[in-house]
């Protein structure tokens, strides 16, 4: 208060000194023009300076006495304010003992230890202290105090302890504001949302059609029962939209229910006894992303294309752009039904049996993952007993040491056709399945597929725009790792008993292991199942990695391409390999495999020349989809390994325009 009536008085005092000067400089010039003046002069401006200290000091005190009585006041107030405060008010120190507390708080805490509820503040607040981050002194944070939640609100201050020499310490201030009704508000503002989900009956059609006609009714009865009975539990609102797809609309607040129920309504589906012993299985797919029900309706639909790529069975919750999943009654594990591969399979086996004979055909330029499907697929013929062939004009460097191992096995003599062959025995009751690939043009006879009046199509690689229209079965799944891992799932679920031989099984393994790189690229636990299949078969895997072993020459080859590459966009290895060779695809293939295991590389290309065209061998570990890119040059494949062949260009033209396409695939990122 001294200090504040000090200032006061120190500006009153200026202003006096500067009206005091100008008087006393007029007086000055007065007395210069007239010397008649000197002495009125001084005795007017002693009187002057006589009467501005007597009133100066008469100031000060009654400006002193006023702002004493305003300060008194203030204090007397703030005093007050803080004793009677409607909030919950403490202040404590550091170490937790408490100085003060408000009556409310006493009156409201009066049976509670409220030092249990405040340590872990303190000790937040401790170590902000002594990192010395204390320029934000605001406290704000929620606490639930007994069964009451309180919003935590206040500051701590620093003082000099003048009995520890003017150590600088802290006490805290805080003050609790009862938020336990607006939290119960938020609550069941919540709890009232709408949540919408997506139900769907697995393969309905198929799955209806093993049923007698006069059971039919019964069991959709009884699916519809079991579905109502089960969205009541939630007071929801169940709208069968189509025969097999239902849409389900619940309260928000219901949601904890239906994952402590663990959809248990998947497993009564599957209890619903057939005469056929044909058991149904659900898809569900429920969300509650979105402002509106049609967004949440949106996301409940892109929800449900996880479930189906899943394998169906087994249900889906997307909350906060996260997905759990429920099978059975497990929660979070997958229940690997694989509706789709199960019922290709069957469809498969019977046109199996009603064909006259079967041809399974790969690409061109084959690899083990083609050779390989073609051997699982001709085993599941020749196990239902219909004669099979496979149909492989090519015996390219890349299967050459699979072919020697190949020929110490007698059975598989004659089945190794070429295109001419095929072309000449195909008939109208002839199964023709093409592996490892959808398109037309890349078929090891395209003439074939105009002849053949039956074609099954077993793929893994992205739909083309010249794909096979006309197949009567496709099973294309563009997230298994290699047409072998497809392959092997059909042998699982095929009804007949499959005993491969050791032949086939090391043939199907080495596809899964060519096309993921050792079983590092496009991974899945499908792809583990497969292989764990295949390994049970009896497999010598020592053998299998013989088949990819290099010679010295070829590996001098692939070093030679990796040293002159050269680095695009800080992070594409781009190389060539000059000679004109048949071995092309093979070599570029592995070189770029080794480009990728260079740091900072995250996508490589070779290029080569077969003789006939250029071929381009793409490799990625992910961040670059090298299937788009060469997608634009005629290729294709995964977004990790794709490849494509070039007609019409010379090496360094083919290299310029693939040059072309990678920067327009920078430039549609970055637009």
């Amino acid at each position: 208060m001294q200090n504040n009536n000090r200032k006061v008085f120190d500006s009153l005092v200026s202003r006096t000194k500067i009206y005091l000067a100008i008087i006393l400089i007029l007086l000055v010039v007065i007395s210069i023009e007239n010397f008649n003046m000197i002495i009125p002069s001084i005795l007017l401006y002693g009187i002057i300076v006589g009467y501005t200290y007597y009133a100066n000091k008469k100031r000060k005190s009654e400006i002193s006495e006023t702002l004493q009585d305003l300060t008194l006041t203030v204090d007397t107030a703030a005093k007050t304010s803080l004793i009677n405060s409607p909030f919950p008010l403490i202040i404590l120190e550091t170490d937790g003992n408490i100085i003060w507390r408000s009556t409310k708080f006493t009156t409201e805490f009066a049976n509670i230890d409220i030092n249990t509820y405040l340590n872990d503040l303190i000790v937040d607040i401790r170590d902000e202290i002594a990192s010395g981050e204390t320029g934000n002194s605001d406290i704000l944070t929620e606490m639930k105090i007994g069964n009451n939640m309180y919003k935590v609100m206040g500051r701590y201050v620093n003082f000099r302890n003048k009995d520890k020499r003017n150590k600088k310490e802290y006490m805290v201030i805080l003050y609790f504001i009862d938020d336990t009704e607006n939290k119960k508000l938020q609550k069941e503002y919540r709890d009232s949302k709408s949540c919408i989900g997506i139900i769907m009956v697995d393969n309905y059609e198929e799955t209806m059609q093993r049923l007698e006609a006069g059971e039919k009714p019964q069991i959709i009865a009884e699916i519809d029962k079991q579905m109502y009975d089960w969205a009541n539990k939630t007071n929801g609102v169940l709208i069968k939209s189509d025969r097999d797809r239902y849409v389900y609309l619940f309260e928000q607040r219901y949601l904890d229910d239906i994952k402590e129920d663990k959809f248990s309504i998947l497993d009564k589906i599957k209890e619903i006894d057939t005469k056929e012993k044909v058991q149904f299985t659900l898809s569900i797919a429920i969300s509650n992303e979105g402002n509106t029900d049609k967004e949440k309706y949106k996301s409940a639909q892109s929800a449900m294309d996880v479930v189906l790529g899943r394998g169906g069975d087994q249900a889906v919750i997307r909350e906060n752009e996260i997905y759990k999943f429920f099978g059975g009654r497990v929660e979070e594990v997958e229940k690997r039904t694989k509706v789709k591969a199960r019922v290709v399979a069957h469809a498969l086996e019977n046109l199996m049996k009603d064909a006259s004979k079967v041809m399974v055909m790969g690409h061109t330029n084959p690899d083990m993952d083609s050779i390989g499907s073609c051997m699982g697929i001709y085993r599941l013929a020749k196990t239902l007993n219909t004669n099979a062939y496979i149909v492989c004009s090519e015996n390219t460097p890349a299967l050459e040491p699979f072919m020697k191992s190949l020929e110490k096995e007698p059975e598989y003599e004659d089945i190794m056709i070429n295109k001419e062959v095929a072309l000449e025995n195909v008939d109208e009751d002839t199964l023709l399945v093409v592996v490892d690939t959808h398109k037309i043009n890349y078929v090891d006879s395209p003439e074939l597929l105009e002849k053949a009046k039956k074609i099954v199509v077993v793929d893994h690689h992205r739909r083309s725009t010249d794909f096979i229209e006309d197949a009567t079965l496709m099973f294309q799944e563009v997230y298994a790792s290699s047409a072998a891992e497809l392959v092997t799932e059909l042998l699982q679920y095929a009804e007949a008993k499959i005993n491969l031989k050791t032949i086939e099984a090391e043939s199907l393994y080495a596809g899964i292991m060519m096309d993921t790189k050792n079983f590092t690229f496009k991974t899945g636990v499908r792809t583990f199942e497969a292989a764990a299949y295949l390994r049970r078969c009896g497999i010598d895997i020592i053998r299998v990695k013989k088949w990819f072993q290099s010679d010295l020459k070829s590996f001098n080859l692939i070093a030679d391409i990796v040293k002159k590459a050269e680095i695009l966009e800080n992070e594409i290895a781009i190389s060539t390999y000059d000679e004109v060779s048949p071995e092309a695809n093979l070599i570029c293939a592995k070189a770029a495999d080794e480009l990728l295991t260079i740091s900072d590389i995250t996508a490589s290309f070779v290029l080569g020349n077969n003789g006939d065209k250029i071929c381009i061998s793409g490799r990625s570990i992910g961040d670059i989809n090298v299937q788009i890119i060469l997608e634009k040059l005629g290729g294709g494949g995964h977004i990790t390994l794709a490849g494509a062949q070039v007609e019409g260009m010379t090496m360094e033209e083919a290299r310029q325009e693939l040059i072309n396409r990678i920067h327009e695939y920078f430039s549609e990122i970055e637009s």
